[in-house]
C-alpha cells in the first residue's frame, strides 16, 4: 500500500498519540511533585506587646519558632524594654531618671552606662542643633500639661514660664564617665528623655536579637524602628513615613530600609486645643512654648535609632526653614512634611534622604529642600 508523501501511517499516528499522552502524564506528575514537595515561601515571625506607655513589635526573617523559643524570645524582648524603662521613665518614681531629677547634691549621681550613653547622645545633638534638642525641658513639658504632668492641660502663667526657662539648658547637666555619674549646675534641673529613650530601646533590642543569632529583623517601639538584614524573601525591609493625620493612620511614603533606623517627630498625635489653637507636646526649649509653625512631621534615617529619634525632634523644633538647613549642614537623611495654610501638605527631602534608594520612593511627589541659613 502506498502512503501519500508527508502523511503518517495509521501505525505511526497511533504511536505519536501514545507518546504525547505519556509526555502529558509526565508533565502533570512533575507539576504535582513540585506542588507537593516545594517548601512554602518563607514567612515573617512576629512578636508584639505593650511597653514604655506604647507598643512594640519584632519581625524576624527566621525559621519557625516553637512554643519554647517564642516564649524565650518574648521574655528577652520584654526584659530589655523593662530595663530601659526602669532607666529612662519619667512616669516611674523609682526609675534612674526620676531619682536623678530628685538629686540635689553637687556630688555626681551614680548612673548606669546605658543612662550615660543616652545623655551623651542627647548632649551632642543639643550642641549641634544649638539647643533645639534639650533634655532639661522637663519642667516646661509638665507646665504645659504634657508628659507625666498632674495639672490640667493649658498654658502656664507668664511669670511661671519665665522662671522655668531659666532652668532649661542642656549645658546644666554634666557627664562624668570616669566617676560614672551625672551632675547638675542647679539642683532644680529636671530631665525628660522621652524624645530619645524609645529609639535607644530599639537599638538595645537589635543588639539583643543579634546576640541570639537573629540578624534579619525589623524592630519597632512606639513608631521608632530599625531594620537589619533582609526580609525572608531576600528583599530589603520596606517601611513607611506616616501621613500626618490625627484622625486616621495611613502611609504617606514607602521606601526600602536596610541596616538603618527611621524615627519621626510629629505634631498630630499628642496635642490639645486651647483658645482655638493646637498646642503640640513638642516644646521648643529656646522659647519655652509648644512649636508654632507649619511643619507637621520630620522623619530621620540614621544608622542608630537613638540618634534618629533625637535628630527628628531637633529638626521638628527648628521648623520648615531652619530644619532643612541643619539637615543639609549635618548630612542628615531627613524627610519633612509641611502643613500649608490651606490645609494641604507639601513634602521635601534632604539631599541625603533623596540618595537613600537611588530613585523616588513610593508615595506623593517630593521636592528637594531648599533651606535658608539655620537660626
Amino acid at each position: 500500500m502506498r502512503v501519500s508523501a508527508g502523511r503518517p501511517s495509521p501505525v505511526e499516528a497511533g504511536r505519536t498519540r501514545a507518546l504525547l499522552g505519556i509526555a502529558l502524564l509526565v508533565l502533570v506528575a512533575a507539576s504535582a511533585y513540585r506542588l507537593w514537595w516545594t517548601p512554602p515561601p518563607p514567612a515573617v515571625r512576629e512578636l508584639s506587646g505593650p511597653s514604655m506607655g506604647t507598643t512594640w513589635s519584632v519581625k524576624l526573617a527566621a525559621p519557625e519558632l516553637d512554643a519554647a523559643q517564642r516564649a524565650e524570645l518574648d521574655w528577652a524582648v520584654r526584659d530589655v524594654l523593662e530595663r530601659i524603662e526602669q532607666l529612662a521613665s519619667t512616669y516611674r518614681e523609682d526609675s534612674e531618671l526620676s531619682r536623678f531629677n530628685r538629686h540635689r547634691s553637687p556630688e555626681p549621681f551614680p548612673a548606669s552606662p546605658e543612662t550615660l550613653a543616652i545623655f551623651d547622645i542627647a548632649r551632642q545633638v543639643g550642641e549641634r542643633s544649638r539647643g533645639a534638642f534639650d533634655v532639661t525641658v522637663e519642667p516646661l513639658v509638665r507646665a504645659w500639661g504634657f508628659g507625666a504632668a498632674t495639672r490640667a492641660p493649658g498654658p502656664p502663667q507668664p511669670a511661671e514660664l519665665e522662671a522655668l526657662r531659666e532652668l532649661v539648658d542642656y549645658r546644666r547637666v554634666g557627664i562624668d564617665p570616669e566617676r560614672g555619674g551625672l551632675t547638675k549646675s542647679d539642683p532644680r534641673v529636671r530631665c525628660d528623655l522621652s524624645a530619645i529613650a524609645k529609639g535607644f530601646a530599639v537599638d538595645a533590642l537589635v543588639a539583643e536579637l543579634a546576640g541570639r543569632g537573629y540578624r534579619d529583623a525589623l524592630v519597632e517601639v512606639g513608631g521608632e524602628l530599625r531594620a537589619s538584614g533582609r526580609r525572608p524573601d531576600g528583599e530589603t525591609w520596606r517601611v513607611a513615613v506616616e501621613r500626618p493625620d490625627a484622625a486616621a493612620r495611613s502611609a504617606w511614603k514607602v521606601f526600602p530600609l536596610r541596616d538603618a533606623a527611621l524615627a519621626t517627630s510629629g505634631d498630630y498625635r499628642n496635642f490639645y486645643e486651647h483658645a482655638g489653637r493646637r498646642l503640640s507636646h513638642t516644646i521648643d526649649p529656646r522659647s519655652g512654648r509648644p512649636i508654632d509653625h507649619g511643619l507637621a512631621s520630620v522623619s530621620v534615617v540614621h544608622p542608630r535609632a537613638a540618634w534618629a529619634d533625637a535628630w527628628a525632634t531637633a529638626l521638628h523644633v527648628l521648623g520648615p526653614e531652619a530644619g532643612p538647613a541643619l539637615a543639609a549642614r549635618e548630612g542628615l537623611a531627613a524627610y519633612f512634611i509641611e502643613r500649608l495654610p490651606d490645609g494641604s501638605l507639601r513634602a521635601c527631602a534632604s539631599p541625603a534622604f533623596e540618595a537613600l534608594s537611588g530613585g523616588p520612593p513610593e508615595g506623593p511627589a517630593q521636592d528637594s529642600c531648599r533651606p535658608s541659613s539655620p537660626r
